[in-house]
């Protein structure tokens, strides 16, 4: 069976109440986890009653299943995983410009 690699880079698509909790004590949770190194919380929109969050999230190992319990403990939920890293290190995404013409 093959192993795992470590996961280095999570960007979710994630919903909150508008109210509570903050995108600072979201924030504060999630970099309080094991293998977490950094994260960063942008508010990409928001509604009457709910605010839509992007939420990257770097480190050396971070566990997903945990991340996931964290988020819906503290009544968040996530939409959708739009980027995953995995291995010893972090690729970039390559850029590609289209020719004019």
């Amino acid at each position: 069976m093959l192993g795992l690699g470590r996961i280095r880079r999570l960007v979710l698509d994630v919903l909150k109440p508008l109210k509570e909790p903050s995108v600072i004590e979201i924030a504060r949770y999630l970099g309080d986890l094991p293998g977490i190194e950094g994260v960063n919380v942008i508010v990409s929109e928001v509604d009457v009653e709910t605010m839509s969050l992007i939420i990257t999230i770097e480190g050396s190992d971070i566990n997903y299943d945990k991340i996931e319990e964290t988020l819906e403990e503290i009544g968040a939920v996530i939409h959708s995983v739009d980027q995953v890293v995995v291995g010893e290190r972090i690729i970039e995404p390559a850029t590609v410009t289209m020719p004019k013409g």
